[in-house]
């Protein structure tokens, strides 16, 4: 259906500024992951998140920082230790595999992680695997030695888990 006085390129082009005259460029909004600041398996992960967060997309809080309950209200102490958090600029909250699912989608490396995730039928074995590895993160903290990782991985300085 292309004119022969229209080079495919051109039609190309002129989709392309089509396309990208509809998208509104605005700062990214950050979101926070909530996560518990006593499990050493937790903090392990969230220093590996602040490492992988090239876009500063997200601001990671431990729950025992004063601003964690105001982040989240509606969310009980217990609820928040059962399972990460992360809660979107938009005040959206995502539990367990789904924040990883969410955030993985922020972050570069782990898009194709979370892609896996999008998959029908996944998610929900991630929710029981994740339920599971959340009842027992103290003693697998201790069998994969996560304290001992903690030591090695050198915490990254990031202004956004402070303002959080």
């Amino acid at each position: 259906m292309l004119r022969e006085d229209f080079p495919p390129c051109m039609l190309l082009q002129t989709t392309l500024v089509k396309a990208l005259s509809l998208v509104k460029f605005t700062p990214m909004t950050k979101h926070i992951v909530l996560y518990d600041g006593d499990c050493p398996m937790c903090t392990f992960q969230m220093k590996v998140l602040s490492w992988l967060d090239w876009f500063h997309a997200l601001a990671l809080v431990p729950l025992s920082a004063p601003k964690a309950q105001e982040i989240a209200p509606q969310l009980g102490r217990e609820d928040l230790l059962e399972a990460i958090h992360c809660v979107t600029g938009q005040g959206r909250i995502y539990r367990g595999a789904r924040a990883i699912r969410f955030v993985g989608m922020r972050l570069p490396l782990l898009v194709p992680v979370a892609l896996f995730l999008w998959i029908p039928g996944v998610i929900l074995v991630a929710e029981i695997v994740y339920q599971w590895i959340s009842r027992n993160r103290l003693l697998l903290s201790r069998v994969f030695g996560c304290k001992d990782a903690c030591a090695i991985l050198p915490a990254k300085k990031r202004e956004q888990d402070k303002l959080a």
